[in-house]
């Protein structure tokens, strides 16, 4: 039996649906479906159980699991009540990684580029306590991955019990298929696709730094299909252990984006750019780039998918199609 928390949200749901292909239908689900629709995200599934988060502590008692998929978190980096998202994302986490510690169980844990911060530290995934104390992430939730990652590495610096593997993943900007409840924190290709698709102006932010065009603003773009097969690749490589960056280590443009879809619809491209809005102009991020030289070293020999292949995919088979889900 296989744990997913967060198993309803984006890239959960794409994991148990990897699970599910690769005949595992043992797959037990944590999370809240509330009323954002995550549900479809499942309704093609097939899952031993559904566990709110506050039973999980009950559910996992006496049990015995093949491995603990650690997903589950409040992911919107404007969230503000740090109370709350230190009990979803730190303390959770904690109590998880103590009970797979005690019923040695591999544990595969989200962390997030957002504990990178601005990059001025760059984006190397050093797991040492030395190297990840020098990361300054700069907002709650970014902030709230770092204290898990640092907690786990100060226990492995110490040689204190861990899990049989613990890794932790360090996604970068991941965007797929059932990332459409998470409303202004999905991806801008999702989010302004039914515009592109109708004709209408699509709107990207302009640059307000010297040398860099409009639109030309770059992140580490990574579809979720790969991010799953690492996930996979690690439940099949149960000696890998340690913190890795998740990306396809190539930062492309919003503009780059936006020109893949258009060319995925056989259509012209209308993309107008606007003033970004002062609240965010002196802490945007103009570049993100995944180091992955840490996870090619520990065996992961799958390429990424390139961007305009991923957009392709993601428009062709999701996106323009009545039914965009897994």
């Amino acid at each position: 039996m296989l744990l997913v928390t967060g198993g309803a949200g984006f890239i959960g749901s794409n994991v148990v649906a990897a699970l599910n292909d690769a005949g595992r239908a043992d797959v037990v689900v944590c999370d809240l479906l509330g009323h954002d629709g995550k549900w479809r995200n499942l309704a093609k599934r097939q899952l031993a159980d559904i566990v709110p988060p506050a039973e999980l502590p009950a559910w996992l008692n006496g049990r015995r699991l093949d491995a603990v998929i650690h997903l589950g978190a409040i992911s919107e980096t404007t969230a503000t009540d740090g109370d709350l998202v230190i009990e979803t994302n730190f303390r959770l986490s904690m109590r998880l990684l103590d009970w797979c510690t005690a019923h040695p169980t591999p544990l595969i844990y989200a962390s997030s580029a957002a504990t990178y911060g601005d990059g001025g530290q760059g984006f190397v995934d050093d797991p040492s306590p030395p190297a990840l104390k020098m990361l300054r992430p700069m907002n709650l939730y970014g902030w709230s991955k770092h204290l898990f990652d640092m907690a786990v590495a100060e226990r492995s610096a110490r040689g204190a019990p861990l899990p049989p593997q613990c890794v932790g993943l360090k996604f970068f900007n991941v965007f797929g298929p059932n990332e459409y409840h998470k409303g202004p924190m999905m991806s801008v290709l999702a989010r302004r696709f039914d515009e592109l698709r109708s004709g209408a102006t699509v709107q990207l932010f302009k640059s307000h730094r010297e040398g860099i065009a409009d639109g030309d603003q770059r992140r580490d773009f990574i579809y979720v299909d790969d991010v799953v097969r690492v996930m996979m690749w690690l439940l099949a490589t149960p000696s890998v252990s340690g913190l890795f960056n998740v990306g396809t280590g190539h930062a492309r443009s919003f503009r780059d984006l936006m020109l893949a879809a258009y060319a995925a619809l056989g259509t012209r491209p209308n993309i107008d750019y606007i003033d970004m809005p002062l609240a965010i102009r002196d802490s945007y991020q103009y570049f993100t780039q995944s180091d992955v030289d840490r996870l090619r070293r520990a065996g992961y020999n799958a390429g990424f998918t390139a961007l305009e292949d991923a957009v392709g995919a993601y428009v062709k088979d999701f996106l323009d199609r009545p039914d965009r889900f897994r």
